[in-house]
């Protein structure tokens, strides 16, 4: 059986989803450490000023101390749940599909999931069910170091915002294009809601 090893990202990217294709399940790190500055709590979206990043604000994030990824607390302090729903709407608003799946992101938003594992793993079950993909997800009971498990495909921090900061990492799949809401010129790296709010039901196709 073939199983990805990987973190949990914010409004994972198309590339992300692409890592997991071969897949017959996918294995989260519920054991990781938290690391700043990654797409754990960061995703980006095509405005008409190009690509923006949306960012969740945690709390204990920058400790000197290690703290796992699972444990980390959001930060409820700034408005960002309005913010990013706003941002959402502005930017994607026109997009054929935005109507028809905003209604199941701002209930997510609402829910106001006190840690960021929560929030993205909910948004990682609705993102597979829009995607009409019904993969299995399991999550680690240890740490595993790299290497130690020959048997799994690890693809943990394969994507970064240092690789580019609107692409995909080097060695990923291509995308296959579609029409975007802004510009003639596609736009890689992107979150799957882009690709979703453009494509719908068939988005699973051009994965």
């Amino acid at each position: 059986m073939s199983v990805v090893l990987t973190e949990l990202h914010y409004l994972p990217s198309i590339t992300y989803f692409q890592q997991l294709l071969s897949a017959e399940t996918l294995l989260l790190d519920a054991h990781e450490h938290y690391h700043k500055q990654t797409y754990r709590n960061r995703t980006l979206i095509l405005t008409a000023q190009g690509p923006q990043a949306l960012t969740v604000p945690v709390l204990d994030g920058a400790r000197s101390e290690k703290i796992r990824t699972s444990e980390i607390e959001i930060d409820y302090r700034q408005n960002w749940m309005h913010r990013h729903f706003r941002t959402l709407q502005t930017a994607y608003g026109a997009s054929p599909y935005f109507g028809y799946y905003a209604d199941y992101l701002q209930d997510i938003y609402t829910r106001k999931p006190g840690r960021l594992w929560d929030l993205n793993l909910a948004f990682l079950h609705l993102l597979l069910r829009c995607l009409r993909w019904p993969l299995p997800i399991e999550l680690t009971t240890e740490y595993r170091a790299p290497g130690t498990t020959p048997t799994l495909l690890d693809r943990r921090d394969f994507l970064t915002p240092k690789n580019t900061p609107a692409g995909p990492a080097p060695d990923s799949p291509s995308h296959r294009p579609y029409p975007q809401v802004f510009g003639t010129a596609f736009v890689p790296g992107l979150s799957v809601l882009d690709l979703l709010f453009m494509q719908g039901p068939a988005a699973g196709q051009f994965l």
